[in-house]
């Protein structure tokens, strides 16, 4: 019996032994291959060869292009095409040309790599799809965007984009037509330092679409980023498009404004503001909510229509606001509070709710200069403002919410707080507050909902983002 079972053990052993054999021999069939390259000319051969699963790495190094570097391979969503520095920042990329998708490339990820090309030369063309720019930091030069991305489906995570001092953008999407890039993904990037442009039209630090876009969806969601010290021009980010969810995003001492410049039924919420001339609004259909707002030179800025695009106004035009839903909201010690500014044979907005917001310290809690037609107003929470401004006296109270200033720095409901469960209403899409905590009925007022609910979301610094944080 011992000499069967022996013999049993070898053949099961000998099986075993030629499976291994088998795995190993198939290893990059199943895996891809990995290349390590030296030289641009290197790099755009492996490049051009390049198979799904295929992993090429550029050695540590300066590396100076004449021309782009062109990739139109396609991986899979189960092996993608990797493209990436082999030690994370260590291999630069300068000259005159800088990594170029173009259709059908798919499932390509490019991390790790520092950028000094000259701008406008790194972009996801049409066509492209499923495409990944991670880990990267971009300090490009000249004039023109670090990063444009024009095909659908795309990532866009955890690089740095720095030091701009010319016209263009940090990053610009765009799309094919009149369809603005669909189904994107922008988070825990770092936007850091983008000087003035005297006063030039042409230099957000994010450029969401352009107006022949604005009409189209995108269902892109750009979310956990932190923009500082940009101001470019007077607009931060500038939304183009329709269907866009900006959540959870930090913006402090950015002297341009966030603006849903054209498009209709986006949703902005969860998003830190400190030392910013705030949020600005036009289009259509927009529900604005748990946004927090301290030393704001204005908080929330509901735009003067001198258009409605609805009734054929250009697609160019400050499309007047309408059916706008402002609700809890947390306004702290801002210059400005809730205002529409004056223009010149203005439309103003229409049907905007603000509803259940807490202003606490600073200016007038609103300051309305234009038409305002069929406004609500409810549930607001005014404390230790200069004055109620134009909200009417049924909408809102004079009273204190008890807000405490907790370790982030940012301020709280504690119990006791008399917005803990008086909101007018549970709203509909309303459903997380400034942490990412639900939000459970009756609602809070204000941008926080009093929760033990575990903590998704924090106003964020330059540790938690961009190509050099773990995550």
């Amino acid at each position: 019996m011992a000499k069967k079972y022996h013999q049993v053990y070898l053949k099961s052993n000998r099986l075993a032994f030629v499976f291994a054999v088998l795995l190993l021999l198939s290893s990059n069939v199943l895996f891809g291959a990995t290349v390590t390259v030296s030289s641009i000319a290197g790099l755009q051969k492996a490049i051009n060869v390049a198979k799904p699963g295929d992993v090429i790495l550029l050695t540590d190094g300066v590396y100076t292009t004449t021309e782009d570097i062109i990739v139109n391979n396609k991986g899979t969503e189960g092996e993608p095409i990797t493209i990436a520095a082999q030690h994370l920042g260590l291999a630069e990329i300068t000259g005159q040309g800088g990594f170029s998708l173009i259709n059908p490339a798919a499932y390509i990820i490019i991390r790790g790599f520092k950028f000094t090309h000259v701008a406008g030369r790194a972009k996801t063309g049409v066509g492209t799809n499923h495409c990944r720019f991670t880990q990267d930091l971009f300090e490009n030069p000249g004039d023109g965007e670090e990063l444009t991305v024009a095909g659908s489906d795309q990532e866009i995570d955890y690089n740095t984009f720095q030091n701009k001092n010319a016209m263009g953008r940090f990053i610009a999407i765009r799309g094919e037509g009149k369809q603005i890039a669909e189904r994107l993904h922008i988070h825990h990037n770092y936007f850091n330092n983008f000087a003035s442009q005297g006063g030039k039209n042409g230099a957000e630090a994010l450029q969401f679409g352009l107006s022949g876009f604005s009409l189209s969806s995108s269902n892109s969601i750009v979310e956990y980023n932190l923009f500082e010290r940009c101001e470019g021009e007077n607009e931060l980010i500038s939304v183009k498009a329709s269907a866009v969810t900006l959540r959870y995003n930090t913006i402090r001492d950015c002297p341009a404004q966030f603006t849903l410049r054209h498009g209709n039924k986006s949703l902005v919420y969860g998003n830190y503001f400190f030392n910013t001339p705030g949020l600005r609004i036009f289009g259509d259909d927009h529900l604005i909510y748990s946004n927090y707002f301290e030393n704001c030179s204005s908080a929330i800025v509901v735009g003067n229509g001198d258009g409605e695009v609805a009734d054929g106004a250009q697609l160019t035009a400050h499309d007047r606001p309408d059916r706008i839903m402002i609700g809890f909201n947390t306004l702290i010690n801002n210059k400005q509070n809730i205002i529409q500014t004056e223009r010149k044979n203005g439309m103003g907005a229409t049907y905007v709710a603000i509803v259940d917001n807490i202003i606490q310290g600073g200016g007038p809690a609103a300051t309305i200069s234009g038409p305002y037609t069929n406004p609500q107003w409810a549930g607001n929470i005014l404390y230790n403002v200069k004055d109620a401004g134009n909200i009417p006296a049924e909408g809102y109270k004079t009273v204190d919410p008890k807000l405490v200033k907790t370790s982030p720095g940012i301020y709280h409901l504690q119990p006791g707080s008399p917005a803990i469960d008086h909101a007018t209403a549970s709203y509909p899409g309303v459903n997380v507050d400034m942490d990412g905590q639900p939000r459970v009925a009756p609602f809070d007022i204000g941008a926080d909902e009093l929760s033990t609910a575990p903590v998704k979301a924090h106003v964020y610094d330059a540790a938690d983002v961009g190509y050099n944080a773990k995550h």
